[in-house]
């Protein structure tokens, strides 16, 4: 469990660190000015040869440190020629390309077609040694050989050239990429001037600027394009440059450390260079536009970076990472599949869970061992804060704990009538302390899953909190083989993080035999008895193992209750009485469902919200299966689901006649009766609606 403001003090703490090794935004601005002289002087020495020089990524953008070690990217272009986006544009004499695009042309990318120096017409037919025919006929302009080669570069990756030696000014290991330049905005990026912007970033203003940036046509095609020799990559670099000089200091930081994350957790492990600087420049763009700019703060460092590796997440499992400006383009594509997509997703989960201790294993700058020594002592939680954290969490589940007990008591009396040979060779001694062992692991399931409910019903998240309910219920997921798993996997299917509770419920799934005992609905099978007398195991690793208790939700839980079983919470009118004894009538405002049953119905939550429909058909499958075929204690709760789902999944009718077949099963307290309400509201608002 962290101590409170955990979050708040690393990103704080690792703030100070980051501007101990010049990241501080003097030095920044600093390095800008340098880039610009520098690009200044590299266009005065290629003054000679009417060319034009432009410094872009890292260096230019003061988003490196000496640690890094980044290139620097300067983009090269013939200064007389120009890139027209009609033909309206054309000037007598002039040396003029037209940018055009046909069906089969990739998003990014579009080719050249040359325009007559005499006339506005475009070329037909005619093919040199760098012009050839596209399938239209039409003469464009190919990508090899765009400039002229000197000696002394070498190839490099993509269009890049590589400086071997000192020339001039320029310094030697600088890419040198050739590009014709436009000055116009392209058509397939004209969705980005018009994007509805929720919290105002990129202001309006800085939108005009970047508009009149223009455009780099880099020679370069698609792979998988069949006239990839003739098409060039639309670059919005200036554009980029402008943005990032945009980011405030966390912003800024957050993006270094971004690329320290991926050079050294992710690239190391790959073996390739897969994500690129580039993919999590992309990512931080759309997280600053589509995040309020109060989260960019110092003390949320750590949760931006989260949300970030959160946000790559989603495109990895999607493999889809779309381009800021041109959102058509796919940067993920034949990239991000099989067992490179794989990895990726797990090293980034891996990531999120660390919670930003891996922060310490950086190497780059010393970054790491600062954090460590800047850390040590203020973390580390006293006694006091401990007992107080402690008395606060026992405090707020006080008002459940009798209900829990009573529940407990009685399903672990249950299980001890089933395998009551086992405590025949236990002292009673032994037996209180297993059952405290067992009671204590399906507790921290109950507080974990109340806490959870008490964060989810805020407005604004409260991440300390949830933090505090994912430790309960990690501890309450051992209880027994699902029902503290299943809690765990709805809460985190409840806050949309589908991949973790997919990956919960196939280890449920995976694990649940014909040896598990679903307690109270049967007695313990033979093969499972037979084995636990063989092999001596403890009565605790019995239910842990072997047996599935059913999953309890109390009304204090509901905002961590999926919502098809909340009306459970409400079956009950009091106007009837539902047994002879008066302390059994709490049970009427639970919402209790057998664990096979539950997990199943899970699943198909999960894979509704992802869209996988042919999951989600085996799920429900499953579903009526069980009900048809296993003894339930909970059918009318089953009942219930099955009908929510079948209804969420347009099959209405077939919703009704379940639900009919539960009110003949059980006609009092029953809370099929809030869905056939539903049912019923919804079918006069669609006549209304046909009349």
């Amino acid at each position: 469990m962290e101590v409170a403001g955990y979050y708040d003090v690393v990103s704080v703490k690792l703030m100070k660190v980051l501007d101990s090794t010049e990241l501080t935004e003097k030095i920044r601005w600093k390095q800008i000015e340098m880039a610009t002289q520098e690009e200044e002087l590299l266009t005065v020495a290629c003054f000679k040869d009417n060319k034009k020089c432009h410094i872009f990524g890292s260096q230019a953008e003061a988003t490196t440190t000496l640690g890094l070690r980044s290139d620097l990217d300067v983009v090269c272009y013939l200064n007389y020629e120009t890139t027209l986006v009609d033909l309206q544009s054309w000037k007598p004499g002039s040396v003029a390309y037209l940018m055009i695009m046909d069906d089969i042309t990739p998003p990014g990318y579009l080719k050249l077609q040359p325009v007559r120096d005499t006339l506005p017409v475009p070329v037909y037919n005619i093919q040199t040694e760098r012009l050839m025919l596209d399938r239209h006929g039409r003469s464009c302009l190919s990508n090899n050989n765009i400039f002229v080669k000197p000696p002394t570069f070498k190839e490099h990756h993509g269009p890049a050239l590589t400086i071997t030696e000192s020339q001039n000014y320029i310094i030697i290991s600088h890419d040198i990429v050739p590009a014709y330049r436009s000055h116009s905005w392209p058509y397939t990026a004209s969705e980005w001037i018009t994007r509805h912007r929720e919290h105002n970033w990129p202001l309006q203003e800085t939108i005009s600027i970047i508009q009149q940036s223009g455009t780099l046509l880099v020679p370069v095609g698609h792979k998988s394009s069949p006239e990839r020799h003739l098409e060039w990559r639309i670059s919005l670099s200036f554009g980029e440059k402008i943005l990032v000089w945009q980011f405030n200091s966390s912003q800024h930081k957050c993006y270094v450390l971004l690329k320290m994350i991926n050079k050294y957790f992710i690239k190391k492990r790959i073996g390739v260079n897969v994500l690129t600087s580039y993919h999590w420049k992309t990512c931080m763009f759309y997280m600053i536009e589509t995040t309020p700019s109060v989260l960019w703060q110092p003390h949320n460092l750590l949760r931006c970076i989260d949300l970030c590796l959160m946000k790559m997440c989603f495109w990895i499992e999607d493999s889809n990472c779309p381009n800021y400006f041109i959102p058509d383009e796919n940067m993920f594509l034949d990239k991000v599949n099989g067992p490179v997509q794989r990895n990726l997703s797990n090293i980034l989960h891996n990531l999120i869970r660390q919670k930003g201790t891996y922060f310490t294993k950086l190497p780059y700058d010393g970054i790491g061992q600062k954090l460590t020594i800047a850390c040590q002592s203020p973390l580390t939680p006293t006694n006091d804060e401990i007992e107080e954290i402690t008395a606060s969490v026992f405090l707020l589940v006080d008002s459940i704990l009798k209900e829990i007990h009573t529940l407990w008591f009685d399903l672990l009396r249950d299980g001890v009538q089933i395998i009551s040979p086992l405590f025949k060779r236990l002292s009673y001694h032994a037996i209180r302390q297993e059952i405290c062992t067992i009671y204590q692991r399906f507790y921290c399931s109950s507080i974990g899953s109340h806490l959870a409910s008490q964060c989810l019903k805020q407005q604004t998240i409260d991440q300390e909190g949830l933090d505090m309910a994912y430790e309960f219920l990690l501890l309450g997921s051992a209880s027994d083989v699902a029902s503290g798993k299943l809690k765990l996997a709805t809460f985190f299917l409840l806050q949309n993080n589908e991949i973790l509770a997919e990956k919960i419920l196939q280890n449920i799934e995976e694990n649940y035999t014909f040896l598990v005992t679903n307690v109270a609905a049967e007695r313990i099978k033979v093969p499972t008895f037979l084995r636990i007398m063989n092999e001596n195991i403890s009565t605790t690793d019995v239910v842990r193992y072997y047996c599935a208790f059913a999953v309890p939700y109390l009304p204090s839980e509901m905002y961590c209750t999926p919502k098809a079983l909340i009306p459970e919470m409400f079956r009950s009118t009091g106007s009837h009485h539902v047994s002879l004894n008066p302390d059994e009538d709490y049970w009427q405002s639970w919402a209790v469902v057998d664990p096979k049953f539950y997990l199943y119905f899970l699943q198909h939550q999960c894979y509704h919200q992802q869209n996988k429909i042919t999951h989600k058909m085996v799920a429900l499958s499953n579903m009526i299966f069980i009900i048809l075929h296993e003894k339930l204690i909970y059918k009318d709760t089953a009942l219930n689901l099955l009908a929510y789902c079948l209804n969420e999944d347009g099959f209405l009718v077939h919703s009704y006649a379940v639900l009919s077949k539960t009110m003949k099963l059980k006609i009092h307290h029953n809370a099929a009766k809030w869905q056939i309400a539903c049912l019923v509201n919804a079918a006069f608002k669609y006549l209304d609606g046909r009349h």
